[in-house]
């Protein structure tokens, strides 16, 4: 097997195919039921203001799902985020490992193995691929045409991202965003096999001022450092 696809294998199970909302301030008003629906840009307005500071963190809960041979694993963990484009997923159970991105360059490191792949972060994030468009929510309309769902005593909004360039690794992004706080709550993104990855955020914390050491990764001594994508 290709070591690339390697690398989207580990990060489909690790956290999507790869997965904020910032500007504490004062929340949007919460919806009542007689109110006028809000339109899509309505809703994506809200949720860039949300998002609109400097950095968040939040805990995740995350399920793949390999339908061909009928295998579901979970993790959790906790995401920090830097806008734009730093991201690091600490993952805590069941394995200890993390995803960590600048912008520019990729590590993900697995102490247990001693082992850190290191690669070009816009090959597997770039386009929004990974969730990576909760480091900046602009990708929303700028790489995806978006589609309302209109699910029956649906509580949240839900939104279905299809990408207006192809991305071999993602068929269709599907968003829960809440009501009351226009949060992104829920990413599942599906491939072209029907395989999905299931992030739920949680216990956001906002307008945290973040360093950018936490974005970068120094190998510890005697770690193997495995090259993706030279």
């Amino acid at each position: 097997m290709k070591r690339k696809t390697i690398v989207y294998l580990i990060m489909a199970l690790m956290l999507s195919g790869f997965p904020g909302i910032l500007g504490l301030g004062i929340l949007p008003a919460v919806i009542h039921a007689e109110e006028s629906p809000l339109t899509l840009d309505e809703i994506l307005d809200r949720v860039e203001q949300r998002y609109a500071g400097e950095g968040f963190s939040a805990r995740f809960d995350q399920t793949s799902i390999i339908k061909a041979i009928d295998i579901a694993d979970t993790a959790q963990g906790r995401i920090l985020v830097k806008r734009p484009g730093m991201m690091r997923w600490e993952y805590q159970t069941p394995e200890k490992q993390t995803i960590i991105t600048d912008g520019s360059r990729l590590w993900i490191y697995r102490p247990e193995l001693n082992q850190v792949m290191v690669g070009d972060a816009p090959e597997y994030l770039g386009d929004g691929k990974g969730a990576s468009f909760i480091s900046n929510i602009n990708l929303i309309r700028e790489k995806f045409s978006l589609i309302m769902d209109k699910g029956e005593g649906e509580p949240d909004y839900i939104i279905n991202l299809l990408p207006i360039n192809k991305i071999p690794e993602v068929a269709y992004i599907k968003l829960r965003i809440s009501k009351n706080r226009f949060e992104i709550t829920g990413i599942i993104t599906y491939n072209p096999y029907g395989d999905e990855t299931r992030i739920e955020l949680s216990n956001f914390k906002f307008d945290q001022h973040l360093k950018d050491s936490l974005f970068r990764f120094q190998a510890p001594e005697g770690t193997d450092i495995i090259r993706i994508g030279d």
